[in-house]
């Protein structure tokens, strides 16, 4: 019941925010101790808001120490795509983000990709608790005051981390840089490797002249021992630069074929999240079969051959067929993930 009156608070707020901002909504700090003013608030939702866009994106991690006795590093990743950033809500105290992949050679087509939703002063943040569980975390007025929580979503709208800090508007430079908080492995080694379970990362927003960037520094965890321990650590630099010169139509169709059925998908998700304060998958390791089916569903529905309500309703079984509150220990859920890798 708590977390469910703790969901109708966020949605209050999103639905009241224009009228709060109108009457002199206080905002975020500017650095430790300051005190909230509209203007900063204006200056955190202005930073957030140019994140929208199109971009040609790079994804560089390079691991750099060591932590564990014959432990080599692994080469360095680089990667790249193009992707379109969307708002597809801003209610003045949360702003969601869509990011939408554009792929594929001469024929282009979208994958749809993750989510960012952003809370000023929320009243808790959903976290990863490890071995593909999440919990609410309630947080203090003084947790919360002049900060915004960042909620990031997979590509199937289930849920990834959360962390909450205040916007940095000094020195001529916008970002954001959270205390660090655990996330699942990145999809680039949840399918290459088993022998660290969790990355504890520091995840710094900052908004550029050509667009943003999101830097990382990321230590790869170790879980399953009972005696968790940094394996290794990882600096990944995301760097998100303005271009227009790709088909942005492609995922902008797509948005607009599957915005009310991804609308639904999140309304389920929220509920799980709102009837428990701590939910896991009923599987470990790679997703496949939950996001392969949601992403499916939203597929038919861009096809014309499943109506919008259908799908949904689909949608909302699938996640309950593959979503618990009956969670086991950290060390057993993840010695199921490692038996299915050997």
């Amino acid at each position: 019941m708590t977390q469910l009156l703790s969901l109708r608070r966020r949605f209050a707020a999103r639905a009241l925010a224009p009228l709060a901002a109108a009457a002199g909504l206080a905002a975020c700090a500017t650095g430790p101790g300051a005190a909230p003013t509209a203007e900063t608030f204006e200056q955190d939702r202005a930073a957030i808001l140019s994140m929208a866009g199109d971009y040609k994106v790079t994804f560089d991690f390079t691991e750099t120490v060591p932590f564990a006795e014959s432990y080599e590093l692994k080469e360095p990743k680089l990667s790249g795509a193009h992707e379109v950033v969307r708002v597809i809500e801003d209610a003045g105290t949360f702003i969601s983000l869509q990011h939408t992949l554009v792929v594929g050679g001469e024929e282009k087509f979208p994958v749809k990709h993750w989510r960012q939703d952003w809370t000023y002063e929320p009243d808790d943040v959903l976290v990863f608790i490890g071995a593909n569980a999440w919990e609410t975390r309630e947080l203090t007025d003084a947790e919360a005051r002049g900060k915004w929580s960042q909620e990031v979503y997979q590509v199937d709208d289930s849920p990834r981390y959360g962390a909450v800090a205040a916007w940095s508007h000094e020195n001529g430079l916008s970002q954001w840089t959270p205390p660090a908080e655990i996330r699942p492995l990145p999809r680039r080694d949840m399918t290459t490797r088993d022998d660290y379970d969790a990355v504890l990362a520091v995840n710094r927003h900052a908004i550029t002249p050509f667009g943003w960037v999101h830097e990382q520094n990321n230590s790869k965890l170790v879980q399953r021992t009972g005696n968790p321990h940094v394996l290794v650590r990882e600096i990944g630099v995301n760097t998100y630069k303005e271009d227009s010169g790709f088909e942005v139509s492609v995922a902008e169709d797509y948005w607009t074929a599957t915005k009310d059925y991804w609308a639904g998908v999140r309304a389920a998700w929220a509920k799980v999240e709102a009837d428990a304060p701590q939910f896991g998958l009923t599987i470990q390791g790679e997703s496949e079969a939950l996001y392969q089916s949601l992403l499916g569903l939203a597929q038919s529905v861009a096809d014309g051959e499943t109506q919008v309500p259908e799908a949904v309703s689909e949608a909302e079984k699938t996640i309950a067929e593959f979503t618990t509150t009956d969670l086991a220990s950290v060390e057993d859920r993840l010695a199921v993930r490692v038996a299915d890798a050997q």
